[in-house]
């Protein structure tokens, strides 16, 4: 199991066809182009190997550069969010629709467009920044703390990856996705318990059922973070591939996109476990 940017994506999938391959040795009959002379052939031989960049095939770089910048993309939303909530509180809530929306619509889209992957970073960056700012108003610091956890989490879920001691399995994902499907139903229930006013709670069931005098939220919140991992390293596990299969260039932005959606669940599920600690 893996981010749905990667699930739905041809490139990513391994469902898209293999490109025909053209004998570049053979005459071109519809052009009148004939086929290389052995002078034009030896020059070839001679020339360095092209590179995936030369081939327009995906890297390591191209991922890193459009992650960078949808990132850098969404934290200038956050800002705008941060900035305006207080006096517009709606904006924000607004942006976490559009950026529903926008999720739907990046996922289902076969091809990647930069336009709606940049349009999602604004809008969830407006989001986070406006939920962010109502958290930091209740218990100043929290952000911070959400920041460092995300990027610790990040960190350290890459250099396990890259050091080849954690891999994304059939079983462990079919073991996630069933929790993540589950922690979305209940996250439903939840919310429609507490616009009906069963639960007056601010977090709801989190916050309002206990077990041994913790809050539900605090001992649900570390195994959803766990998840929340466990994506990362799948979401990883697609890209590797997709370089190593040499996947199309303008791919890397569906890879950007999976990434940011993962980071910003993360996020929040750490924004939210650390204000049900503090509530309590």
């Amino acid at each position: 199991m893996s981010n749905p940017a990667f699930t739905r994506s041809p490139a990513f999938n391994g469902r898209a066809p293999a490109p025909a391959q053209a004998n570049p040795y053979a005459a071109d009959t519809s052009t009148g182009y004939a086929a290389p002379t052995a002078q034009q052939l030896g020059a070839m031989y001679a020339a360095p190997s092209a590179s995936p960049v030369d081939t327009g095939r995906l890297t390591y770089d191209d991922v890193l550069i459009k992650s960078v910048g949808m990132l850098a993309v969404m934290l200038f939303g956050a800002v705008i969010g941060w900035l305006i909530t207080p006096q517009f509180p709606v904006v924000y809530v607004l942006c976490a629709l559009a950026g529903l929306i926008l999720t739907l619509v990046n996922v289902f889209k076969r091809s990647p467009s930069p336009i709606l992957i940049s349009s999602y970073a604004i809008c969830q960056g407006v989001f986070v920044g406006g939920i962010s700012q109502l958290f930091n108003s209740l218990w100043n610091g929290i952000v911070l703390q959400a920041v460092v956890g995300t990027f610790a989490v990040f960190g350290i879920t890459l250099a396990l990856f890259a050091s080849g001691k954690v891999r994304a399995s059939a079983k462990a994902s079919r073991i996630v996705l069933i929790g993540l499907i589950a922690y979305l139903a209940y996250s439903v229930i939840n919310v429609v318990l507490m616009y009906t006013g069963v639960t007056t709670s601010m977090f709801g069931l989190d916050s309002q059922v206990q077990i041994l005098g913790i809050p539900l939220g605090a001992l649900v919140g570390p195994f959803v973070i766990l998840m929340g991992a466990y994506c990362l390293v799948a979401s990883f596990d697609v890209i590797k591939v997709g370089v190593a299969n040499g996947v199309p260039a303008r791919y890397a932005w569906t890879a950007a996109f999976g990434l940011l959606v993962d980071v910003i669940f993360l996020y929040i599920q750490i924004l939210r476990w650390l204000a049900i600690l503090q509530r309590n």
